[in-house]
C-alpha cells in the first residue's frame, strides 16, 4: 500500500503544515522569527509628526521619530531623559537686553529662556527613496512624471533608498513645519506665544503661500528664517522661548519637535503622489528604532527594524523592587530586540481575544467581555488571573493611567457654586455621598483607585499613605481610606440649609447633571448616580444633549454639574493644577477650567509653584494647594483609571509606563517558546476525518437498502417460478 501511505502523509502534512498550525493566520514564511504581533482597530488618521496628537497615531510614530529627549523607561516618577540629544538640554535666561541672569532670578525679570540642545552624532535617517539621489547628486525622485507615477503604487515600488546623517537643521526644519499654513498643527497657537518669532513665521509663510502660482508646489521652509531657533552647527541648535516656560522640556519628548528632513517633504509634495496614498500622513520617515515598511489599512501595518539606528541599550537602573520583578533582565543589552511588529487589522474585541488565547497575539487589553474569564479578586479584593490564564503561562501588569475622571461643579452657579463654607459644605456632602468605591467595582471591573485630590500617582507631589488621603472624603482606618458614612454628609448637608435635602423653601433640593448624549448602556450609570444623590434626599435631573449642545453649555457656564476627565499631556503637576488656575477659567478665557473655580489664594501659589524645578518649595506648594482643592471641593475627585494588561510568557516581563509612547524597542520575546506554545494549543484533530467513510456508509446505507429490495422485485417479475401458468 506504498500509494496510499504516501497520500496520508501528504495529506498529514498539508492539515498540520509540517508543524505549521493549520489555523495560524500568518504566512509559513514566519514561523519562529522574531515579530511582535499586535493590532489596530482603524488607521491613524495622522503619521505626519507636526499633526498627530491620538494615541492610535502615537503607537507608530512614536516607534518611528526620534525627539530631543524620552522619558526613562524604568524610573519613576516619571524623567526626561536625552534621546535624540547627547545629553538634557541646558536651559539660560535673559532680560530684555539680553543679559543673562541667574537660574534664582524672579519670573518677571526674566524676558527670555534659551534652551541649549547638543545631538547626538550618530544620528541617521531610515532608508527612503527621498534620499536616493542620481550620479550627478541631484535627487532621483523629486521630479517625477506622470509616466514614472505609472508604476508607483506604493513606498515599496521605488528600486533605490538612501539614508543621510540627522543635522540639526532638520529639527529646525520641523519646529517651522507647525505653523506651515496647510499642516494645521494641534500645537501651532501655543508655540506661537513662546518660540520667538514663530508667529511671524506663520504669517510669512501664509503670505507665500498665497502668492504662489500652484497652491500645491512646495513650499521651501529653509528659505524662511526663524528667529528663536538658531542653527550653531551640524550638531547643535538653540530654540529661544518668551519668558520662563519650564514646561516646555516636555513638548521636547514628543515627536512634534523630532527632526524632519527637507528632502522628505519635497518628495512628498509632488503631484499624484497624495491620491496613491503616498504622504507623510501614511509613510513617515525618522531615525527612530523602527520604519514604518508597510501600511495596508485594510489588512496590517508593519514595522521593521531601522538599520540605520544609533546603538541604544536596555537601562540598567530603575526602582529599588525592579530587579526581583525581572525588569532589568535585559540591562545592557542593545535595542531594539525585535526585528518586526505586525498590526493586523481587528475591529472586533471577540476575535482578537480568541487569537490571543490561541497565542497569535503577544499581548492583550482587558474589555468587559472577556474580563471574567481572565480576572478573579482574591479575599483581599486584589486582582489576579483566573487558574486558565495561569496555567497558559499568561501574565497580568496593572498600571494607574496618568489621568483622572472626575465630577465637577460649575463654580459660577448660584447653588452649587461659591466658595463660602456653607456652599463647600454641599460639595462635600455631595462627593462623600458619591461612592467612587463602588462605581469602580461596577462600571469598572475594579479597573481605578479613587482619586484624593488633583494628582495621579506617579507625578511630583503624590503622596502615598495617610499623609496623602482627603481628610474632608475619608478616614485613615485599619491602614487604609475608608469613605466616611453617609451620616457625615448628612451632617454636612444640614448644616449647608438642606437637612434631609429640604430647602428653607421647603422643597426638596434639584441639581441639574448635564452630559454628552449618551446610549441605553449608560442608563445604568445615570440611575447609579441618581441613587447616589438619593440617599441625600436631592433629586437629581438628568439633561442630555448631544455634544456640541454641551460644549456650548460648558463654555456658557449654562451647566450646573458634569461629567468629565483629564489625561496628562506631560508628567508635571502643573498639567493637572491648571485645571483649577483663574485665568483658565471655561467661561470667559475658554481654557480648561471646566469649573470656573476661582480660589485668589490658589492662583498666587500657582503661579510661584509653575515655573519651580521639582525640588522641597515646589513640593510643599503643591500640598497646600492640594489642602485649598480639598476643602473648597469644586471637583468630586473621582478616580484615576487603571490598566489591566495580559501577556503571554514568551514576552519578557516588562513594566508598564503610562508616559512613554516609544514602548515597542525594549519589548523582547522568545520566538521558539511561542511557536511551541502554539503548536500545543492548536493542535489539529484528526480523528474526525475516520468518521467522514463511516458517515458516508451511514448515509448511503438506507438507499442502497431500498435500492436492493427495488432490485429483488424488478427481478421476481421478470423470472416467474416455473410452475407458475
Amino acid at each position: 500500500m506504498p500509494n496510499a501511505r504516501a497520500s496520508w502523509l501528504a495529506l498529514s502534512c498539508l492539515l498540520a503544515a509540517c508543524g505549521h498550525p493549520p489555523n495560524n493566520p500568518y504566512p509559513a514564511e514566519d514561523h519562529g522569527r522574531n515579530i511582535l504581533y499586535t493590532s489596530f482597530e482603524e488607521r491613524p488618521k495622522h503619521l505626519d509628526p507636526a499633526r498627530a496628537y491620538s494615541s492610535n497615531e502615537y503607537e507608530i510614530i512614536a516607534q518611528v521619530y526620534e525627539p530631543p529627549l524620552q522619558y526613562a523607561y524604568l524610573k519613576r516618577p516619571y524623567q526626561l531623559e536625552p534621546l535624540a540629544a547627547a545629553e538634557l538640554p541646558a536651559v539660560g535666561y535673559f532680560d530684555q537686553a539680553g543679559n543673562p541672569l541667574p537660574d534664582t532670578a524672579p519670573d518677571d525679570q526674566i524676558a527670555y529662556s534659551v534652551y541649549d540642545l547638543r545631538l547626538r552624532p550618530d544620528l541617521a535617517f531610515q532608508p527612503h527613496p527621498a534620499f536616493a539621489r542620481d550620479p550627478a547628486g541631484a535627487p532621483r525622485y523629486h521630479a517625477l512624471t506622470p509616466a514614472q507615477l505609472g508604476d508607483i503604487h506604493t513606498l515599496a515600488d521605488f528600486p533605490e533608498t538612501a539614508s543621510r546623517p540627522v543635522t540639526a537643521e532638520d529639527f529646525a526644519y520641523q519646529i517651522k513645519r507647525l505653523v506651515h499654513p496647510e499642516v494645521h498643527s494641534p500645537i501651532a497657537e501655543l508655540m506661537q506665544g513662546y518660540i520667538v518669532g514663530l508667529k511671524d513665521l506663520g504669517e510669512r509663510l501664509a503670505a507665500a503661500r498665497a502668492a504662489q502660482p500652484d497652491k500645491s508646489a512646495w513650499l521651501d521652509l529653509r528659505k524662511f528664517p526663524l528667529e528663536g531657533v538658531e542653527v550653531m552647527d551640524a550638531h547643535r541648535l538653540k530654540i529661544r522661548l518668551q519668558g520662563k516656560y519650564p514646561q516646555f522640556r516636555f513638548w521636547l519628548a514628543m515627536p512634534f519637535f523630532a527632526p524632519l528632513p527637507w528632502e522628505a517633504d519635497a518628495f512628498y509634495a509632488q503631484p499624484g503622489l497624495a491620491e496613491k496614498n503616498i504622504s507623510l500622513d501614511w509613510y513617515p520617515v525618522g531615525s527612530g528604532a523602527f520604519m514604518l515598511a508597510e501600511n495596508n489599512p485594510n489588512r496590517r501595518m508593519v514595522l521593521t527594524k531601522n538599520p540605520h539606528h544609533h546603538p541604544e541599550f536596555y537601562p540598567a537602573a530603575g526602582e529599588p523592587d525592579d530587579v526581583a520583578a525581572g525588569y532589568l533582565q535585559d540591562a545592557g543589552k542593545p535595542l531594539p530586540f525585535i526585528d518586526r511588529v505586525v498590526f493586523v487589522l481587528e475591529k472586533e474585541t471577540i476575535p482578537y481575544w480568541n487569537k490571543f488565547l490561541q497565542g497569535y497575539y503577544d499581548a492583550s487589553g482587558l474589555a468587559s467581555d472577556n474580563f471574567d474569564q481572565a480576572i478573579q479578586f482574591s479575599g483581599q479584593g486584589s486582582a489576579e488571573l483566573t487558574p486558565e490564564m495561569r496555567d497558559k503561562g499568561i501574565r497580568l501588569r496593572t498600571a494607574v493611567e496618568v489621568s483622572t475622571m472626575f465630577f465637577g461643579f460649575n463654580m459660577l452657579d448660584p447653588v452649587v457654586g461659591g466658595l463660602n463654607e456653607a456652599q463647600a459644605k454641599l460639595r462635600r456632602a455631595i462627593s462623600i455621598a458619591i461612592d467612587q468605591e463602588e462605581y469602580i467595582a461596577i462600571f469598572r471591573n475594579g479597573r481605578g483607585i479613587p482619586a484624593q485630590g488633583a494628582l495621579p500617582p506617579g507625578l511630583f507631589g503624590f503622596v502615598e499613605g495617610e499623609a496623602g488621603i482627603n481628610p474632608y472624603i475619608y478616614d485613615w482606618e485599619n491602614g487604609a481610606a475608608r469613605r466616611k458614612p453617609i451620616e457625615a454628609a448628612k451632617k454636612l448637608l444640614s448644616e449647608a440649609g438642606y437637612p434631609n435635602g429640604v430647602g428653607t423653601d421647603g422643597k426638596p433640593l434639584a441639581l441639574y447633571l448635564d452630559v454628552r448624549a449618551v446610549g441605553p448602556d449608560d442608563k445604568s450609570m445615570l440611575d447609579w448616580y441618581r441613587k447616589q444623590f438619593e440617599k441625600l434626599g436631592i433629586q437629581l435631573i438628568i439633561r442630555n444633549t448631544d455634544y456640541n449642545q454641551f460644549q456650548q453649555k460648558m463654555s456658557n457656564g449654562n451647566a450646573q454639574m458634569f461629567i468629565w476627565g483629564w489625561n496628562a499631556d506631560y508628567p508635571d503637576p502643573e498639567n493637572f493644577l491648571f485645571l483649577f488656575y483663574g485665568r483658565n477659567a471655561k467661561v470667559g478665557n475658554g481654557g480648561e477650567n471646566a469649573a470656573n473655580y476661582q480660589n485668589h489664594g490658589f492662583d498666587k501659589l500657582f503661579e510661584r509653584m509653575r515655573n519651580l524645578d521639582d525640588g522641597p518649595e515646589r513640593y510643599a506648594l503643591i500640598q497646600e494647594m492640594q489642602e485649598i482643592l480639598r476643602r473648597d471641593s469644586p471637583w468630586v475627585f473621582g478616580f484615576h483609571p487603571k490598566t489591566y494588561a495580559l501577556s503571554h510568557g514568551w514576552v519578557a516581563a516588562r513594566k508598564p509606563n503610562m508616559i512613554a509612547n516609544n514602548g515597542m524597542k525594549y519589548l523582547r520575546i522568545d520566538a521558539a517558546q511561542r511557536e511551541n506554545k502554539r503548536a500545543e494549543w492548536n493542535r489539529p484533530l484528526y480523528w474526525p476525518l475516520a468518521l467522514v467513510p463511516v458517515g458516508l456508509v451511514l448515509a448511503v446505507w438506507p438507499a442502497y437498502r431500498v435500492y436492493r429490495r427495488r432490485m429483488r422485485a424488478v427481478v421476481a417479475c421478470d423470472f416467474p417460478p416455473e410452475n407458475q401458468e
